[in-house]
């Protein structure tokens, strides 16, 4: 069988394999544990995060290491609509983000938030004067998903963020994390 759903997810390399084997097999200790094996594994997850940090500029207590994607947008998505509500209860996205983040959007609009799915073309790309036209003064995230899994579909996220930066300074989006990792 020929797997081609890369999209979705990828064989790990082989390096990558046996070092994780290795890890698991010499270094189980639960990293909050005060014995030895606790501590060995401590140092490992904070050279692990010192690493990841430094391969992307940031400090090293900026990196929260998650189970996976799903997770990782979960804690994103509902952690940043959380954070700033004060600021207002609107967020946007569009009617094509990944099940994770659609799923995200619509638990936070069962929680009192106002959720805008703007529609994409026929192309599957959202227009981004049609983002800014609906940022309003309680918009408090965008999120867009750069390249669609599924289609291809590339939304205009450098511009998007141009945008976004000049018409409302209060509103988070999360191409801005992605901006610093470009640097």
């Amino acid at each position: 069988m020929k797997y081609f759903d890369y999209a979705a997810t990828t064989p790990p390399h082989p390096d990558v394999i046996r070092t994780m084997a290795e890890i698991m097999e010499t270094q189980f200790g639960n990293p909050s544990s005060i014995h030895g094996y606790g501590e060995r594994a401590h140092q490992l997850l904070r050279r692990a995060r010192s690493g990841c940090a430094a391969a992307i500029g940031v400090k090293p207590e900026e990196i929260v290491f998650t189970s996976g994607a799903t997770e990782s947008n979960n804690l994103a998505i509902k952690g940043a609509a959380l954070r700033y509500q004060s600021r207002g209860r609107h967020i946007i996205t569009t009617a094509t983000e990944h099940a994770s983040v659609y799923e995200s959007f619509m638990q936070l609009q069962q929680w009192g938030w106002e959720v805008t799915l703007l529609p994409v073309n026929s192309d599957g790309v959202v227009n981004a004067q049609q983002v800014v036209d609906v940022i309003r003064p309680d918009t408090v995230l965008v999120s867009l998903m750069h390249v669609n899994n599924e289609t291809g579909a590339i939304h205009p996220i450098a511009e998007i963020g141009k945008q976004l930066k000049r018409k409302h300074h209060g509103c988070f989006s999360m191409s801005m994390v992605f901006k610093a990792l470009e640097k």
